[in-house]
């Protein structure tokens, strides 16, 4: 099982930085936020056991505390 966790987590990290590649044209505090999110997402995702609600609920606060230090 903590094969399938580092695989997920590995897929998700790659994803997030593939993703983060879009970021070109947004504001620094956008890309503060988006970024905030994929750590909160992945962090939530990681300390849940891959939760759905753990990892949304990760995202959400990784985001506003990106959006916070954006300021």
């Amino acid at each position: 099982m903590k094969t399938m966790q580092k695989l997920t987590a590995t897929a998700i990290t790659v994803v997030m930085l593939l993703g983060l590649g879009a970021c070109d044209g947004m504001s620094r505090r956008g890309q503060n936020t988006a970024i905030g999110a994929g750590v909160g997402a992945v962090g939530g995702a990681v300390l849940t056991n891959g939760s759905a609600l753990g990892t949304v609920g990760g995202a959400a606060v990784g985001g506003v505390i990106g959006h916070e230090i954006g300021k």
